[in-house]
């Protein structure tokens, strides 16, 4: 057996606390220190390995531990974007999961690497190459597609419906007294046929006094039905409405706290079909088909009752087509639970292909690919039919047999019902007021297999929905956040290191920077200068080292308030639909209009603002396609202008625009980094001349820093990357200098072949 060196317990209360769990002879392999809980906060955990079991002291003080002996034992390690990820299994399934920052990555690989050494020592055997691969996938994370909708994923829209629970069992009081209302009539048919009707039949006179009373109970029950009826389905409406608009806006909500590289897996259509339409679709079924399913219930369970002690025997023979119902309800149920969820990825797809074209339409066009894009959606449609139609196969064979058994039913009823009568053991008008009855219960029996179907669509959009909630961001909140009150903008990076899964993008990075600095990255594409600037902004987290501002990690920083002191400037700007005025006071709702004019005045967009048809209050169009690329680049520069950050980051500001309105975006771009700590990405170089310091990336590594004139000096990478940029200029103007003379040797040609007096 191969012998490891204990690595000692580690430091403060949870180290103590661990070393009293230890036997005598018990040696510590390896820790971790878990610092994340399940909602990606900051915790206090732990993690350690001894040579005969796990010890895990959960971040609520909780300790537990798991024998290495222990059959099917496995620990799958997955990292993504700042967040490692531990998960431990067992024959059993999922037993624990720890989560910490990717600062313990190296401790967590040391622990798998002698956890898997001890598992094999202790079980005597090894797992095969497919067994480690499969699980990999696990701890990749389950895909959303992975797990079929349940109908108990249902009860968990308990959480929204919680606010409205007075409601909710006034509503229950209504259906229960509208549904008691419904079921007196029946019940009067008796005394009205044993004590009116047949006796007239054999002689006797009608006692009018109480047919009147019998149809006043009739009216009155007719009513009061109808009357509580309207109340419940109002009330229970309302409160579904709500529950509804509660579901869009927490999703929506949490939909906005998720990462980048969420939205970098998802399609646009996929999100916007869960927010809408599968919202949509649990509303309707809670206002409408969750009130009918209560109702048939309360109507069954009641008029079971009704029959049992009218006559039990009967009863019972009307019960019988009763479990064969249940037993297809069970059948058809799983195959409408995949169905349905399948039906509703196949809809996304119709909806992406929408939301891909639309705001494409302009590349559409220019590329003449109106029929490629209609074969598209019209090829989707397609297979959207074909797993309808499929699925449309065993809902159309369930109803027609559910209509059956209870018409069989009925029959048997009718049959039963008769010989008794015959015999003389039950009245005609508990006939009567059996098949009244029966006529109402397999009505509704016939109404509850209906409502398989739309149980089945809506725990598919509900767990379409639940995938978004029960994703946490991977850019964890501090527990206890630093306030951000105002900065100074100097930021220090230190150790900095990240990783986009296995590939490493920024490694071992120093830099400091001070307030007030222009900071210009340079560096070839992948070179790292974007993630760079991802990380600053914190979109992701690190993975290792830490980056600080003012001397606080950001990490300590709620992210929302930090956010609002950075402004960030793109090279492709997005402008949303609405007015100018809007777009600039975007980060800055409650600007007054002399604070966006001023914004634009020193963006340099004042002037071509008042040129349009409505000045400020013109519609730039969605996306801003109504603006040039120069025009809408302003007015991102005035909207960041407007929040008056302190850290500014200029992600190649002028790069898709001309040589003039370059002109005009660098103008406007020397009012907004005057006393701001700002770092600039541009391609080309010259652009940077005015930074304080350049830095130069390659392979996510600074290899140089310095202004401008004594990088050129160095005659380093600055000096090849400057070098290069020069020889493609010349090669740009010597080419098209030859485009110019070619011209001009056509015209000179044409006039000799032509001269004034033929022509």
């Amino acid at each position: 057996m191969q012998h490891h060196d204990p690595v000692g317990t580690p430091e403060g209360e949870a180290g103590a606390a661990l070393k009293s769990r230890l036997t005598v002879a018990e040696n510590v392999l390896a820790t971790l220190a878990v610092d994340l809980d399940a909602e990606l906060l900051f915790a206090d955990g732990l993690l350690a390995l001894t040579e005969t079991r796990l010890i895990a002291r959960d971040t609520a003080g909780g300790w537990h531990d798991w024998p290495l002996a222990e059959s099917g034992l496995a620990l799958h390690l997955h990292d993504h974007a700042g967040v490692g990820t531990l998960d431990l299994t067992g024959a059993q399934g999922l037993l624990a999961r720890w989560r910490y920052t990717l600062v313990h990555q190296t401790a967590a690989l040391r622990l798998l690497k002698l956890f898997e050494q001890r598992s094999a020592s202790v079980a005597q055997v090894t797992a095969d190459a497919a067994d480690a691969a499969e699980r990999e996938d696990i701890a990749a994370g389950e895909t959303e597609a992975q797990t079929p909708p349940s109908t108990w994923v249902l009860l968990r829209l308990g959480r929204f419906a919680r606010p409205y629970r007075k409601q909710l069992i006034a509503g229950f009081l209504l259906t229960l007294a509208s549904t008691a209302a419904t079921l007196v009539p029946p019940y009067l048919t008796i005394p009205l046929m044993d004590d009116i009707l047949i006796p007239f039949q054999n002689g006797q006179q009608i006692a009018v006094g109480k047919v009147a009373m019998f149809l006043t109970a009739l009216l009155a029950s007719a009513l009061a039905g109808w009357a509580l009826g309207w109340a419940r389905t109002y009330l229970l409406a309302l409160v579904s409405e709500r529950i509804g608009a509660d579901l869009r806006t927490t999703t929506y909500e949490h939909l906005l706290t998720l990462p980048l590289d969420y939205f970098g897996g998802k399609r646009t259509g996929d999100l916007m079909a869960r927010i809408g339409s599968e919202t949509d679709r649990i509303n309707v079924f809670l206002s409408l088909h969750a009130l009918d399913f209560l109702t048939d219930v309360l109507m069954i369970a009641m008029t079971a009752v009704i029959l049992v002690s009218i006559n039990p025997l009967l009863a019972v023979v009307t019960l019988v087509p009763l479990p064969f119902i249940a037993w297809m309800i069970h059948v058809v149920r799983d195959r409408l639970r995949t169905g349905f969820e399948k039906i509703d990825r196949v809809w996304s797809e119709v909806t992406n292909v929408l939301a891909d074209t639309i705001p494409g339409i302009r590349v559409v066009k220019a590329f003449a690919q109106e029929k490629r894009e209609a074969d598209r959606f019209r090829e989707a449609n397609k297979y959207n039919l074909q797993v309808n139609d499929k699925l449309n196969k065993t809902w159309s064979l369930f109803t027609p047999s559910v209509s059956l058994l209870t018409e069989i039913g009925l029959l048997v009823v009718w049959g039963f019902g008769i010989w008794q009568v015959a015999r003389g053991r039950i009245t005609v008008g508990v006939l009567t007021a059996f098949i009244a009855y029966i006529g109402r219960f397999y009505t509704r029996l016939d109404s509850m297999s209906r409502i398989v179907s739309v149980t089945q669509k809506a725990a598919a959009g509900a767990k379409r929905i639940f995938d978004i909630l029960d994703h946490v961001s991977n850019v964890p909140e501090p527990a206890n956040p630093v306030k951000v009150e105002q900065l100074q903008g100097q930021i220090e990076m230190k150790g900095l290191g990240f990783r986009y899964g296995s590939r490493a993008v920024i490694r071992d990075l120093d830099l400091t920077i001070r307030p007030g600095e222009m900071i210009g990255l340079v560096g070839h594409s992948g070179s790292g200068k974007s993630t760079l600037v991802n990380l600053i902004c914190r979109f992701y987290d690190v993975t290792d080292g830490a980056i600080k501002v003012d001397g606080t990690d950001i990490r300590r920083f709620a992210v929302a308030d930090y956010r609002r002191h950075v402004g960030l400037v793109l090279q492709e700007p997005f402008l949303f639909f609405g007015t100018i005025a809007q777009n600039i006071a975007y980060g800055k709702p409650e600007a007054t209009r002399e604070e966006i004019v001023a914004a634009a005045r020193a963006a340099h967009a004042h002037d071509f603002i008042l040129r349009l048809p409505h000045g400020y209050d013109s519609l730039v169009g969605e996306r801003g396609q109504g603006l040039s690329g120069g025009e809408r680049q302003r007015i991102s520069i005035a909207r960041a202008l407007l929040i008056d950050p302190r850290i500014l980051i200029l992600d190649e500001a002028t790069s898709a625009v001309d040589t003039e309105t370059e002109k005009e975006i660098q103008k406007a771009l020397d009012n907004l980094v005057k006393g701001r700590t700002t770092i600039a990405i541009a391609h080309r170089l010259s652009t940077l001349r005015k930074a304080d310091r350049l830095v130069v990336m390659d392979r996510g590594e600074v290899v140089e820093v310095g202004p401008h004139d004594a990088l050129m000096e160095k005659q380093g990478a600055y000096w090849r990357l400057y070098q290069a940029q020069l020889r493609q200029a010349d090669e740009e103007d010597a080419d098209a200098a030859a485009a110019e003379r070619s011209a001009v040797a056509a015209v000179l040609h044409t006039h000799a072949a032509h001269p004034a007096g033929e022509a």
